[in-house]
């Protein structure tokens, strides 16, 4: 079973945790649109292929496919997921099963708006979100949020254009600086309409992260809670395994509800009287994954399993009140 990894950029941990995990002579292909990118010194195959929103790209993608006889694609970048999953089918035609959810699931999760609006109706709770500086503004006056609010791009990827503002005057401001900003990013290709700016009230308290893992019918088979001690560049950069009963409930809430295919990298937020806010919802391999599968969440062989047709191990508990941290290492590029 060869598998792919899209946008594989600094990943190199994931490849390494797939290869543990695969069979003598399966082998790794990776892409990225950079020969220069870290995770691809770590393939078997290394292929540099257009960016995402290229014309040709897909088509690259399905020769590549076809070429190595790959079995699955793992996307690692959130940009991809829309493009991946309304083309979904046409690996399939070539064999190849991408390991994505609907484009609805993935609509959903990428729109932070929606995202909201999702999380609302599954009766979690999430912060109030706005639109518009008139919708925010408006809610300040009537006191439903009150200063600092977070700004951050609508169709957004690893805490780009994040800003937190204090008083009136900054909140106009930073609004229409990130709306230019956005406008001259990678951003500008996701970001539909003119409202592509949320406004969020910013929730402070212990910050956590669940990985939420699903088979590839989208059914519920675990999730592994991981408390943050400190972020760096958007992503956990040391982490505590925990087991927290009501971070569980909100996990599998989540996954049976949205029903995605794979992993789902969660972002929760506990507040000091004991309330939990869900923030992102992300479907794919997030920064936070390394926590779990050092603790001996061994998702990558559940998956490798499912794709052979082969049962799954339920055994996806690991060990719990452990801590772990990132720790750069230098690559040859070759």
């Amino acid at each position: 079973m060869n598998i792919l990894f899209t946008c594989a950029g600094r990943r190199t941990y994931l490849l390494k945790y797939f290869r543990e995990n695969m069979k003598d002579g399966d082998l790794i292909v990776a892409t990225d649109m950079q020969n220069s990118a870290p995770a691809l010194q770590a393939a078997d195959i290394k292929l540099t292929v257009p960016a995402v929103y290229a014309d040709n790209y897909i088509s690259v993608l399905l020769d590549i496919c076809e070429r190595y006889k790959v079995g699955a694609v793992v996307s690692l970048n959130d940009l991809e997921l829309p493009i991946l999953a309304r083309n979904k089918n046409l690996f399939e035609q070539v064999g190849t099963h991408v390991i994505i959810s609907d484009t609805e699931t993935i609509d959903i999760c990428f729109d932070k708006q929606r995202t909201m609006q999702w999380i609302k109706s599954v009766g979690l709770e999430t912060p109030k979100t706005y639109l518009t500086l008139k919708e925010a503004r408006e809610a300040v006056r009537r006191g439903e949020v009150e200063f600092p609010l977070l700004l951050k791009p609508r169709w957004g990827s690893s805490s780009i254009g994040l800003e937190i503002v204090e008083d009136d005057e900054e909140l106009e401001l930073c609004y229409n600086i990130l709306r230019k900003k956005i406008k001259k990013t990678i951003l500008a290709q996701a970001s539909v309409g003119d409202e592509y700016v949320v406004i969020q009230e910013a929730i402070a308290g212990d910050e956590y992260n669940l990985d939420i893992m699903n088979d590839l019918e989208g059914r519920n088979m675990a999730v592994c809670s991981k408390k943050k001690l400190s972020m760096r560049a958007g992503e956990t950069d040391k982490a505590t395994i925990v087991d927290v009963p009501e971070l569980d409930r909100i996990g599998r809430e989540i996954g049976v509800r949205l029903g995605h295919i794979g992993n789902l990298d969660v972002d929760v937020i506990m507040t000091a009287d004991g309330k939990y806010y869900v923030l992102d919802l992300n479907p794919r391999f997030g920064g936070g994954f390394p926590f779990t599968y050092e603790a001996g969440v061994n998702y990558p062989l559940a998956l490798m399993k499912m794709l052979r047709g082969e049962k799954a191990d339920s055994d996806l508990t690991g060990r719990v009140n452990v801590t772990f941290a990132k720790n750069d290492y230098i690559v040859e590029i070759k």
